[in-house]
Order: structure tokens, then sequence, then C-alpha cells
């Protein structure tokens, strides 16, 4: 059941992503033509003026298809009609006709000449993986050159776009915290027994859950710090509780603590101490949070870049395996978790690398400057770079998931 609510955190955390996406698009007239939560194989999709909803079945992240994310080139049309030229050589004639519109930057033209194709490929006797890949292609170049194609717009419209996503999730982030400020955080334990562990001194010695500690070796503990601290001092031997049980006073024990990772314990959970906050102050620690935990993400990632620190990465199998173990904990403290892998999603998607969201805000604010398109070329080396250090990054990630496993 945890684990299930974990997947559909981080599910929750991609639909807000992709919706900053949708709806910007929407505002700046790029109307989307698909809306994915999660990759393929499609699990389920419909289709609603003009544009397909859906939802696949690998949780490793989501997409919102922008038409015309690059300019179309006249080399494309090699590779996306090779099979339906091998079988109707006719259709290549008109193929060539939208190539040389292409290279001439006759753009409009181009599109027109798409009929061309359309017509000959009706005629034509096509299999039909031909057919399917030709019509495909037909759609997406219809798409890449029409009016409210990305590449076509101006920087700023393609800025607010792409940083749309994670600015999505930034907000969630501080939203959430301000949130749980507001609602109250831990920031202590009470004398309160919360848990026993099972098989410990504490469960030998019949600690109940509920229990209040107010004495250890009948010296009271007024707080739970005292509680520790006295546990701690006995050295391993035999000591008694006094517990508030109700309306009663109990005394248990004797019995000897255990060593823990490094500590001397009798086996219990204490109870969480909250504090609360006006609105005003939850929405300032929410910020001073968020700034505390970006630096604390720039330095790990500085790290890794350097050869340390690479134990830290992880994958969306990570991220659900650590957000379904603390949902067992405390309902305040997933979505704590939560906020900040949102925040975490916003500034990685935000590394200038293509085809991440900062990579496409770079370019975009490069031809702002340079007042003209950067070369095709140019964005096919730098994605293909990117590509290989987010797949470099996921592949450690992984490995550090399956070793924790």
């Amino acid at each position: 059941m945890n684990i299930a609510v974990a997947i559909g955190g981080l599910a929750f955390l991609i639909l807000i992503h992709e919706a900053g996406h949708f709806f910007v698009a929407r505002a700046v007239r790029m109307r989307p033509r698909k809306f994915y939560v999660f990759f393929p194989p499609v699990l389920l999709r419909k289709t609603h003026k003009g544009i397909e909803y859906g939802l696949g079945a690998i949780p490793l992240g989501g997409y919102v298809k922008i038409p015309g994310m690059h300019r179309p080139a006249a080399r494309d049309l090699d590779s996306q009609f090779r099979a339906s030229v091998d079988e109707a050589p006719a259709i290549g004639m008109a193929v060539e006709d939208v190539k040389d519109s292409l290279e001439a930057d006759r753009f409009d033209e181009a599109r027109t000449r798409l009929g061309e194709i359309e017509r000959a490929m009706r005629r034509a006797h096509l299999s039909d993986g031909a057919r399917r890949g030709a019509t495909r292609a037909l759609t997406d170049l219809d798409d890449g050159l029409s009016d409210d194609a990305y590449w076509r717009a101006a920087a700023w419209k393609r800025i607010a776009l792409i940083a749309a996503g994670p600015v999505t999730n930034l907000l969630f982030a501080v939203a959430m915290l301000a949130t749980l400020f507001a609602v109250g955080v831990p920031v202590g334990a009470t004398r309160v027994v919360d848990e026993v562990v099972l098989g410990t001194p504490a469960q030998t010695m019949g600690l109940q859950a509920g229990d209040e500690v107010l004495a250890v070796d009948s010296v009271p503990t007024p707080s739970f710090d005292e509680v520790s601290a006295a546990i701690r001092g006995s050295g391993g031997e035999p000591i008694t509780l006094t517990v508030g049980r109700g309306e009663e006073t109990v005394v248990l024990g004797p019995a000897r603590a255990e060593q823990s990772d490094g500590r001397l314990r009798l086996g219990f959970v204490p109870g969480l101490l909250y504090e609360s906050s006006s609105p005003g102050r939850s929405i300032t620690q929410a910020f001073d949070r968020t700034g505390e935990v970006t630096v604390a993400i720039g330095e790990s990632l500085g790290r890794i870049v350097s050869g340390g620190n690479r134990d830290d990465l992880a994958t969306p199998i990570g991220i659900v395996q650590v957000s379904s173990q603390v949902a067992e904990q405390d309902y305040r403290a997933f979505l704590e978790i939560l906020a900040l892998i949102s925040l975490s999603l916003a500034l990685l998607n935000l590394l200038p690398l293509l085809p991440l969201d900062g990579g496409h805000i770079l370019f975009s604010v490069l031809e702002r400057i340079r007042r003209r398109a950067i070369p095709r070329e140019a964005y096919e080396r730098a994605s293909a770079i990117g590509i290989a250090l987010v797949l470099l990054l996921f592949v450690i990630g992984l490995s550090n998931d399956i070793g924790r496993l």
C-alpha cells in the first residue's frame, strides 16, 4: 500500500510538472498535441479537442508534445520516408519537392507541398508498416511547420513554456513546506511511547505504546532527552522505568539496555513534539528551507562531478523506495519528502543540458542574444552530449538503487 502511495506521489509531481508546460503552452498559443504521465507503452489514451491524453506503463517521467520543438530539416525526410519511397518510388518525387522548399527556408510552401506526399501515398500500394511510418512523418512535419510551432515562437514565449514545468514543481515545494510549517513540524521527542519494538528489552519489561516515562531508576525524567541520557548512562546495568499508564503509575523492569547503532537502547520509539507557525512565518520558513536544500543539492552535484558523493544518486526506483518507507512513519514526513523531491525535480530539470528544460532555456536565451537561430547541428551535438550525461547519471543511480534493494 505504501509503495502505491509513493508511486502515486511521484506521478503527481510529474503531472504538475507537465501541466505547467501544458497550460503555459496553451496560454502562449502553442497548442500541445499530447499530454502523457509516464512513458510508453501506452496503458490508457483519450483524444479531446485535438489533444491526446494518456498514461504510460513506465514510471520514469512524462511528457507534453509541443509542435515543432526543432525546425524541420530536409535530411529528416530521407529517414522518415525511406520505407515508403522504397515501396512506391513515385512518393519520392513529392518528398523531393518538400525537401527543396525546406532547403530554401520556404516553410509555408513546404507545408503546402505536404499535400502532394499525402496524395501520392493514397495512390500507392504500401505495406501497413510503411504507411504507418509515412503517416506519422506527415503528422510530425505538419506540426513542425505549423504557425504554432515552438521554433517559430518568440524567445520569451519559448522560455516561459519551458520554465513553467520546473517553476510549477518549485512552487509546489514551497506551498507544501509552508503548509507543513503551519500544521506543525517535529521539533523534538516526548516522553510518551509511540511504538515498542518487538524482541527488545522494552517489550520484555512490559512497556506499552501510550506509556509516559516519568522516571528511570526512580530518578525523575522531565523530558525525553533526560530519559535517553539515563538509559545511556546505565552502562548496560539493569534499570527500571516508572511510567504513567492512564490514571495509574506503574514500575517496569528491571531490564538491561542493549547496544544498537552504537548506543544503549531499550527499544521503543518516542512520540514527536510538534510546533506550528503562523501563516506569515510558515511562508518565510518554507523559503528558508527551500534555499537551504537548493544549496545542498548544488553542493552535492558539485561533489558528484568531482568524483565523490555518487552514492546519493537515485532513480525513480530509489525515490519510491525511500518515500514508501517514510510513508509508513508519518504523513507529514511523507509530504515533506514529496516537497523536497519536487524541488529536486525542478533544480535537476534546470541544468543547462539538452534535452532537459534548462538546456532549452539556455538555447533560447542564446538565440535571443544572437538574434538568429542556432544551427540544427549544434542542437543535435548538444543533445547527444546531454543525453549521454543524463544516461550516465541514471545508470549510476540505478546501480545505487539495486545495491540498496
